[in-house]
Order: structure tokens, then C-alpha cells, then sequence
């Protein structure tokens, strides 16, 4: 029997489920941060110069696909340059007066981290252009003629910002980060490395061949990898297994309806519905998202990046069409080939 409505299983986005889990497997250190070679290694010379000055860290920009890791490196640079760290999001700062309260709180050397650094509102950002460049925190007292500009010291911190939507960031504040870092997709062999050790730290008896099954359905995401990886250990668990192996991996996934190559329903409505309905394409967005009644944000930022990181889908100024690998998996004929 499947259990349904399971889109929540494969979403890059963090969940509630998801809060207390992350902070046990979250790494500490760099040293333990599975996968992104390249960026680790910028980083460590990054965060040594800054050490070897004494100073604090240029602000720094990560983008990069939801769950990939942008709020786990943030917090192990924290630990690294051994200063304290204070979280935020874009969206939480609605007001000058909420970001002012977390400027003049900060203290030298410390980090600020705002995820979803793109959904901050104008006024917001025109506050953080001074503080980033002078280290001043702008004030307007009073209304009118009489409106002073009040200016206070603020300490020398670091702006460490987060997005999934760096093209939405404007361009003066996104010229004001010394340094960029975008964080890929992870390769499976490094998901299944991810998985090894939050079995471990979980208590989880599994077998390398099981932990690569559900590698293999982990949408290239640690945070994916993890949530799967729990839902395995439930059905092992009520099925009265105390090792997890590959055919226990692959029934507890059959069961969520994810397939093989780590397709979900969904993932297959969308590239059904583009071969039958559409002739496999070029189709708008709007329009398959109407066809297939799903939200169309959810579409962009849930299914396609897998959809076309793997091969099932490609994306082009006339609209999206299906790859002959999709109509493959699912069984089509490509009458166009």
C-alpha cells in the first residue's frame, strides 16, 4: 500500500520535522561537512587569512538550491573563527527597527546571518548598505524639515547572506559581498557517504548497498537524504528489522511511491503530462502547472531542478519539454525521434 500525499518527502525546503534532525546531523566543523570540495577549500583560506589578520570575514554570499548546506556552512564558519553567530531571515525583517535591534547587538566579529537574503524590502537593504561598507548604522529622528539623520558605530561584523534566488538580489547590495559561493548539487556517492553517518549518529544499523538505494533517490540533497533515511528506518522498524538492507530500502521506498531513479508521483504527473497532453513540449509553465493543477512556484522550485538536473526535462525560451530519457523511463514512445 503507498502512502500518500508525500511531496513534503522530497522537498529541498527545511520543514518542521526537519528542525531538531538537522541540528543533531549537522556538522560542526568543516571537517565533517560531506561534499563541496572546491568551495570547502576557498573557505579554509578564506577563513585562515581573516584569522592571520585578526580581522573579521568579508561578507559573504551562498546561493545555491534549498538543502545543499548554505545555513550549515554559515554556523561551522561561526565555529571556525570561534565568534558567535545571530540568525535571521528576509522575510523575518519587516521593519528598519528589527534589523537595527540586531546591528547594535552585535558584537566585533561576530556573524550575521540572513537567509532568503533576496525577500528583503528596499528600505531594509538601503539600512545595510552602510553598515556593511562604514560599520554605521543610519537613523532618521523626527519627521519633516526637522528629520535629522542619526549615525551610530556599529561593530565590525560579518554579513553572511543565504539565497535560492540570486538574480533577485539588487545589484548594489549584492556588489557590497567580498566574496560569492554557490553550493551544487551533491554527487550520490557523497549522499550515501551523508547517510552512512547519520545512520550513524542516529543508531541506525544499515548496509552501504541500502544506503546507496536511498542515495540514489535523494534528489542529489543531503536534507532529502536524511528525511528518507528516517522514513526507512520507521518501516524497518515496524516490519521488525534490525538491519536495514537494500531490499528493505527499496520496499520502504516503493511504498512512498519514489522510484528507482527518485521520481516521485508528482515528478511523473508532470512528465506524463507533458508527452500525452502536450506532445512532449515546448510548453509554458503556467500552463502545465494549470494542466496538472499544482502550484507553480511549487513546480519551479520543488520538481524542476531535479527534473532537469537529471536529464527528465529540459527548460527553453518557448517553454519546457520532455528528453527522450523521460519518455524512456516512463514508458513512452518518442514518435519525434
Amino acid at each position: 500500500m503507498a502512502l500518500k500525499n508525500n511531496n513534503n518527502i522530497i522537498s529541498q525546503k527545511e520543514l518542521p520535522e526537519d528542525k531538531k534532525m538537522d541540528l543533531n546531523l549537522r556538522p560542526k566543523i568543516l571537517e565533517e561537512f560531506i561534499g563541496q570540495e572546491k568551495l570547502k577549500a576557498n573557505l579554509r583560506i578564506f577563513i585562515q587569512a581573516a584569522q592571520q589578520r585578526r580581522q573579521p570575514l568579508e561578507h559573504a554570499l551562498f546561493h545555491g538550491n534549498h538543502g545543499l548546506g548554505k545555513t550549515t556552512l554559515s554556523y561551522i564558519i561561526a565555529r571556525e573563527m570561534d565568534t558567535e553567530i545571530q540568525v535571521t531571515s528576509g522575510p523575518a525583517l519587516e521593519r528598519v527597527g528589527d534589523l537595527a535591534a540586531i546591528l547594535t547587538s552585535l558584537k566585533d566579529k561576530s556573524i550575521l546571518f540572513i537567509d532568503e537574503i533576496h525577500r528583503l524590502n528596499r528600505s531594509i537593504e538601503e539600512i545595510l548598505y552602510p553598515a556593511m561598507e562604514e560599520y554605521a548604522l543610519d537613523l532618521i529622528v523626527g519627521q519633516g524639515p526637522s528629520a535629522k539623520i542619526l549615525r551610530l558605530d556599529l561593530p565590525h561584523f560579518t554579513l553572511i547572506g543565504a539565497t535560492t534566488r540570486p538574480s533577485l538580489i539588487s545589484p548594489p547590495l549584492r556588489d557590497r559581498f567580498g566574496a560569492v559561493y554557490q553550493l551544487n548539487f551533491y554527487q550520490p556517492s557523497e549522499i550515501k557517504e551523508i547517510i552512512l553517518r547519520s545512520a550513524k549518529i542516529l543508531k541506525i544499523k544499515i548496509e552501504e548497498k541500502a544506503a546507496q538505494e536511498i542515495a540514489q533517490c535523494s534528489r542529489f540533497t543531503p536534507r532529502v537524504a536524511n528525511r528518507l533515511l528516517k522514513r526507512v528506518r520507521d518501516f524497518a522498524q515496524v516490519k521488525g528489522i534490525e538491519k536495514i538492507n537494500q531490499k528493505t530500502s527499496q520496499q520502504a521506498l516503493e511504498m512512498l511511491e519514489i522510484d528507482k531513479l527518485g521520481l516521485n508521483h508528482t515528478d511523473r504527473r508532470i512528465l506524463s503530462c507533458l508527452i500525452e497532453k502536450f506532445s512532449g513540449g515546448p510548453i509554458g509553465i503556467k500552463t502545465l502547472a494549470v494542466a496538472i493543477g499544482e502550484d507553480l512556484n511549487t513546480i519551479e522550485e520543488i520538481y524542476e531542478p531535479y527534473l532537469i538536473q537529471s536529464g527528465f526535462l529540459d527548460r527553453t525560451l518557448r517553454g519546457r519539454i520532455a528528453t527522450p530519457l523521460a519518455y524512456k523511463h516512463l514508458g513512452f514512445k518518442n514518435t519525434l525521434l
